[in-house]
């Protein structure tokens, strides 16, 4: 955000925020090398609320996956 509002020159973000982030421009990446991988886990609680399975099924749908490339995402096989 501070890079977005002008109040930073540069900064560091991860490539699907900076993507959406119609003022900022990307001048660089990081090499897939020199990072671990950057996942996002997803799980169920045992006091999970209802619609929740289905939420999360829905997450890792063809569907939702399109969406999530869109935005920049790489999605995972399964």
């Amino acid at each position: 955000m501070y890079v977005a509002r002008g109040e930073a020159p540069l900064g560091i973000v991860y490539g699907s925020d900076a993507r959406v982030e119609k003022t900022v421009r990307v001048v660089d990446t990081f090499p897939a090398s020199t990072h671990e991988p950057i996942v996002y886990p997803l799980a169920l609680t045992r006091t999970a609320q209802r619609g929740a399975a289905a939420f999360a099924a829905y997450l890792v749908s063809p569907q939702a996956a399109r969406i999530f490339v869109r935005y920049g995402f790489t999605v995972l096989a399964r």
